[in-house]
Order: structure tokens, then sequence, then C-alpha cells
């Protein structure tokens, strides 16, 4: 297995797809995506446009879909709710689909559709995606953070280097076996400082910084938590991850 680390979307070779491709938003997409699965949600489906959500969730009954769209941290108007995972009871959620759209996070799940398995992880679900790559031996493994609108952030290179040391420390492989870039090694060492200590970490990140203005302390709280679901969203369908 070789595992390889892009802070950003944009930052992936072109014309290539792994064997597996994690996508990482912690603040908040992947978070929010495992919680509603986690909560009982029928499928989530990811939109980087929101007109072409819309569009597609007028398929569905107002009883089976909620829309879910943010921008730039804010709920978009006329939407059912935002991209918080607090808003994502077993009440409001089951059974439904969430059609979704972020600023980042439903970008980095569309640029890595097309590998053989996608999965979406977070800090609250790290033990279960860890799990099921161990389990699965991909040959290469990619995990993609969603960054802030194309640029480095702090949270999801910190889980990115959670998920990679949590892979070194079960597969007993070095770290140059199992290292298929710099990035890697960067970003183990990032989670290692902060890994008792990942809400202040978020305090200090460019994008935890704009949600606090935004009033949504809990939700940091809540996204700094370590493998509290036992949940993998897995794409069962370009764009569409459920719990298989």
């Amino acid at each position: 297995m070789k595992l390889f680390i892009y802070h950003t979307p944009e930052l992936t070779p072109e014309g290539k797809v792994p064997d597996c491709a994690i996508a990482v938003d912690v603040l908040r997409a992947t978070t929010t995506i495992a919680t509603v699965l986690a909560a009982g949600a029928e499928a989530v489906q990811v939109f980087s446009d929101l007109e072409q959500l819309i569009q597609v969730s007028e398929a569905w009954s107002t009883e089976k879909r909620l829309r879910a769209g943010e921008r730039g941290g804010a709920k978009v108007v006329g939407f059912d709710m935002g991209n918080s995972p607090l808003d994502c009871t077993p009440e409001r959620v089951q059974g439904r689909r969430l059609f979704i759209s972020t600023t980042n996070g439903t970008r980095a799940l569309q640029r890595v559709q097309n590998a053989a398995i996608v999965t979406a992880g977070a800090f609250i679900n790290r033990a279960s995606v860890v799990k099921y790559v161990i389990a699965q031996q991909p040959e290469t493994l990619w995990i993609v953070g969603s960054g802030w609108e194309g640029s480095f952030s702090l949270e999801d290179t910190a889980c990115a280097g959670a998920i990679a040391h949590s892979i070194w420390q079960q597969t007993k492989l070095s770290l140059d076996e199992l290292a298929g870039n710099d990035e890697v090694m960067g970003a183990i060492a990032l989670y290692a400082e902060w890994q008792n200590n990942l809400l202040e970490l978020f305090h200090h990140a460019s994008h935890g910084k704009r949600l606090l203005r935004l009033d949504c302390h809990e939700d940091l709280k809540y996204c700094a938590q370590m493998d509290i679901v036992d949940v993998l969203p897995l794409q069962t369908e370009p764009g569409v991850l459920k719990i298989v």
C-alpha cells in the first residue's frame, strides 16, 4: 500500500485516480456526511453546483429529501439546512436523502469520484475509515483534503495525518514503505503535535476562525471529537454515499 496526501483537490495529479480515495473536510462537510448517515439518512448526494442540486432533488418528494447548502460557512437562503452536523438529528434526517453542496468538501469528493473506492473521512469516524482501508489493502490510497478555496487548511491536513498515523501503526509498515509523498510525513507530524488539543488547533485555523465569527462554537467542539461514530460512508454511484 502506498499512501499519498494532497492538501487540496487542485494538488492531485491530473489524469490519475487511486484504487481508494478518502475525501476529508473536517469543517464541516465530511463530518456532516458521517453524522447524517449515522442518524439514519438514506444517502447523501453531493453537488458542487447549487442549481444542479435543486434540479436533481426536485425528483424527490419533500418528505424524502433535505437540501443542505453552504457558502462561506453560512447557510444558503432557501435551503432546509446549512452544513452543521448538529442539525442532523435522527428525527430530522431518518429515511431521507441529503442533497448537499458546500464551498469546499463537495469539490474534493467530486475530484475522486472515479476511484474504485471512495469514502468520506473526518475525526469523528477515523477508526471506521482506517479499519476499512486496512481490510481492503488498496495498492494506492489518496487522502484528499478540501482546503479552503484551493488553499491549505490545518484541520484537513491534521485529519489526514490522524488517518495516516493509524494506518501506519496498525499495518506495521515503515514510513518509508507507506509514504508516497512528503505530505504524509508532514501531516503525521502535525497530527502528533495537536492530537490532544484538536479544538485549539481549530481555533488557530483560518476556517475555524471564520466559523467562530458565525457563532459556530458548538460545531467546532463536535468536529474535534475522535472516533465517536462507527460509520463508513461509501460511494455507491458517482456523488452518492451510503452505508453499505
